[in-house]
């Protein structure tokens, strides 16, 4: 059957961006609102800083753990298991998360929504670049990206208007609505042929059992870790860089707001760009040289104003829409019998990544004692492991996904 351009906007791209909507609400809640929400359980100042690392840690576990859970589900029993079941969990996890009282439940109910967000936009994705032609998979992709990221921009909303606790009811309720409109989405053609076969699918070993593919696999973890540097460093304690370059009353909140409305029109543009210049590499490093370039600029800042600041998250937004090309290029580097088991379980593993990358921030700001210099040296460590990573990477533009892992 011949391309359409509405079929750009079938039923599965609307409620994969629709469910990446709501993923990236729950996801950044907690960024969001966790100053006022560990404040009013009575921590002081400090220990909102290290409770919100530990707590931002286990959510980011959650999320390597269900990476790997719902990519072997997604090909073992299909993409669109996936997402029903992690949006089930995290849904059910964060209407609980309104009713802790404790740190402990805080930090565990993080971690099981962490499980359940971690399905959403690799399948999601997984299931669109299948079902749509390939000269339109980037396309599509992005719109799902950039619309999702609006999610973030709602939950900053949220926080200005109702109390902490309600953010988590309203987050879980918006997850449990959107499971009726999951009932009419179809299953991959690509996926159902070989459903049927002897083929291995969703193995997660694989990976490691094969030189070539482990370093593709690795690769594309690689080129992802910039971006969570950028959102669960500069922006999530972006109060804290705020207090180093002398400029006052920084809310992360808002920071995070500025920085994924930016983000949705980084997605939009990089998908458009990849389109036209026919390359997703290409694409992805003129954004790399975007985010390198607002970062530079979020380095300089001294006694600045407050909104200058936020500008420039905005900007390290926009360089940070290479997100969907690095998501993109994940589903379309694997055969179908490990491609959502990769797609889902990649971006997982660079959130997954956070706490090593808190890790190393702790190391540089002590071993350099200075919170600029330690987030800077960061950076410049992941960023340049990030482009060589990227150097070495195959480019997928209009490849052919009807192909296995043997």
């Amino acid at each position: 059957m011949p391309f359409r351009n509405n079929q750009l906007f079938q039923l599965a791209t609307i409620v994969s961006a629709l469910g990446f909507f709501v993923d990236v609400y729950d996801l950044l809640l907690f960024g969001i609102i966790r100053k006022p929400s560990l404040t009013d359980l009575g921590l002081s100042a400090s220990e909102v800083l290290s409770q919100g690392e530990f707590i931002i840690s286990m959510q980011m576990i959650g999320l390597l753990l269900g990476g790997i859970l719902w990519g072997v589900l997604g090909d073992k029993k299909g993409r669109l298991s996936v997402l029903f079941g992690s949006i089930l969990l995290y849904s059910i996890a964060n209407i609980l998360n309104g009713l802790v009282h404790t740190t402990t439940q805080y930090a565990l109910m993080r971690f099981i929504a962490g499980i359940g967000l971690a399905g959403e936009l690799g399948a999601g994705i997984t299931l669109v670049s299948e079902l749509l032609p390939k000269e339109k998979r980037g396309m599509a992709s992005a719109m799902v990206a950039s619309f999702g990221i609006l999610g973030a921009v709602t939950a900053f909303f949220m926080k200005e208007f109702f109390f902490w606790r309600t953010c988590y009811f309203i987050g879980g309720a918006l997850g449990l609505l959107l499971l009726l409109l999951r009932v009419r989405v179809r299953e991959s053609n690509l996926y159902t042929e070989i459903k049927t076969t002897g083929l291995q699918r969703g193995n997660f070993l694989m990976f490691f059992t094969n030189r070539e593919r482990f370093l593709r696999y690795l690769r594309c973890i690689l080129i992802g870790l910039p971006a969570w540097y950028i959102i669960g460093v500069l922006i999530t304690f972006s109060d804290q860089f705020g207090v180093a370059f002398g400029i006052r009353d920084i809310d992360p909140g808002k920071a995070i707001m500025y920085q994924y409305l930016a983000i949705a029109f980084g997605d939009l543009s990089v998908g458009l760009l990849s389109q036209r210049l026919k390359s997703r590499k290409k694409a992805l490093f003129i954004f790399y040289a975007i985010t390198i370039f607002f970062a530079f600029l979020f380095f300089l800042q001294k006694s600045g104003s407050a909104t200058v600041f936020y500008l420039i998250c905005a900007g390290l937004g926009y360089g940070t829409g290479f997100t969907v090309v690095y998501i993109t290029m994940s589903a379309e580097q694997f055969g179908t019998n490990l491609r959502a088991t990769a797609a889902i379980s990649i971006p997982n593993m660079v959130r997954g990544a956070l706490p090593l990358i808190l890790l190393l921030f702790k190391f540089t700001r002590d071993l350099f004692k200075s919170y600029v210099i330690g987030g800077w040296v960061t950076g410049i460590i992941l960023m340049a492991i990030a482009l060589l990573a990227a150097h070495y990477t195959e480019e997928t533009f209009g490849k052919e996904l009807n192909f296995v892992e043997e």
